[in-house]
């Protein structure tokens, strides 16, 4: 566990358009950060101190998004989290341009693919995406009740954009979740990031 708790983010030293992304550390305290949902509503961190929350930053138009998506399987994976008591909060990153039209259009997507995130976070200006290293869509992250990241990384074990791999692959979120409930060190803390590149602009 000490070495994974000294293990860094896959953005650690990460350079993006210039300027380096943040490091959010597994094992340390999760990024702390205030946003607005789809709706229009605040989200921020702290207001679901004393649970589990789950990160994860999608884009629709990402073929390796489509995968778990049209599939069931992210939708799925949030049920599962949410049967848990666990609070899943989806992040739309982008670099800028119309919030309300990209609000509208993400919020529609969401209900299409019966999905069920607590909320959708417009992060637009990634000043979230940049706190926590997000590289890919999707890029998943698990913060325990305390407020320490726990998780980093890919949904599962199979980095393609292909459907038929999600039944032989290791889901990390489910195995996460898993064992974090269970009380276990997790055997996959940190992983590697699969997907389209988030877009900072």
């Amino acid at each position: 566990m000490k070495g994974t708790i000294a293990l860094s983010l896959f953005a650690t030293g990460l350079l993006l358009h210039g300027s380096a992304l943040a490091e959010a550390v597994v094992g340390q305290p999760a990024p702390a950060f205030k946003g607005v949902d789809t709706a229009g509503k605040p989200v921020s961190l702290d207001q679901y101190k004393g649970k589990y929350v789950v990160l994860e930053w999608v884009n629709p138009d990402c073929p390796f998004v489509k995968k778990h998506y049209d599939s069931g399987n992210m939708p799925g994976v949030q049920k599962y989290a949410a049967d848990k008591g666990m609070v899943w909060l989806s992040v739309s990153t982008s670099a800028d341009g119309d919030r309300a039209s990209k609000s509208a259009a993400i919020s529609e997507w969401v209900k299409s693919k019966k999905a069920l995130p607590a909320a959708t976070i417009m992060d637009t200006g990634g000043a979230i995406g940049k706190a926590y290293g997000a590289r890919t869509t999707p890029h998943m992250y698990l913060i325990d009740p305390s407020g320490k990241l726990v998780y980093a990384g890919a949904i599962d074990s199979k980095p393609t954009a292909n459907p038929a791999d999600i039944k032989g692959a290791t889901n990390y979120m489910v195995q996460a979740i898993d064992e974090s409930l269970a009380g276990k060190p997790l055997s996959q803390a940190i992983t590697k990031p699969y997907g389209c590149s988030v877009k900072y602009g």
